[in-house]
């Protein structure tokens, strides 16, 4: 009997990995979602927030929303589209950050009041920005090549294991380059108050997540259903 050749092992894996064209219009939609919730967040984000010993900012409720989009691309069409969900999202935070700036700089008119408000609520919005480039790049970046390397391996099958291990990845090191620049802006400014803005966010961010797999697998499977060009 012929031995199998080694070599055959590696197409065999890829070709059970399936994606579907990030020409789709659904994919549009799923790209307008992350770049609106990351944004919000980046807002929220510059309130702290405190529930008795937990501390938090204000963007804490939608950022594991950006996470379960960004699983949704990168199960349903790739790593790279999920790269380039990633570079247009943070576009266009870059692009809201320089608004907000300019925003700010105009002359008021005499009867505005709201300047020093507006300042203080949008002002430190770019640090955030800084803060979120780089960590949400490096934390979605790695999620999805966790995500789809673990798919190029497994196919179609365990696609909770391949969520939640992404995760756990993909949200440690995103809430530690984040929360790294993040928290001077806030107010935080000593190491207690900072390891624990830092493991409440992971654990949290982490935890909703995976409380969510299920509602995530179901969209996964929605859009796998829907598009024309996935084929399992």
């Amino acid at each position: 009997m012929a031995s199998a050749d080694p070599r055959s092992s590696a197409p065999q894996r890829a070709a059970q990995a399936a994606f579907a064209s990030a020409g789709s219009p659904y994919f549009a939609t799923v790209l307008a979602l992350m770049a609106v919730v990351v944004v919000l967040s980046n807002i929220g984000a510059t309130k702290g927030v405190t529930f008795g010993p937990i501390v938090t900012d204000g963007g804490f409720f939608l950022f594991p929303l950006a996470y379960i989009l960004g699983d949704v691309v990168s199960e349903v069409y790739g790593f790279r589209a999920a790269r380039r969900a990633i570079i247009t999202t943070f576009a266009l935070s870059v692009f809201t950050s320089l608004c907000f700036w300019v925003i700010i700089a105009l002359p008021g008119a005499e009867w505005y009041e709201g300047q020093e408000a507006l300042a203080a609520t949008l002002g430190p919005v770019w640090q955030i920005v800084a803060a979120s480039l780089l960590g949400f790049a490096a934390g979605q970046t790695l999620n999805s090549w966790v995500l789809v390397r673990m798919k190029e391996r497994f196919g179609e099958r365990r696609l909770i294991a391949r969520l939640i291990g992404s995760t756990g990845v993909g949200e440690f090191a995103d809430t530690l380059i984040f929360c790294s620049i993040a928290a001077g802006v806030i107010g935080i400014t000593d190491a207690g108050t900072f390891v624990n803005y830092v493991v409440v966010g992971f654990l949290y961010k982490t935890a909703v997540e995976v409380l969510l797999v299920p509602i995530t697998t179901a969209v996964i499977g929605w859009f796998k259903r829907r598009e024309p060009t996935y084929a399992a």
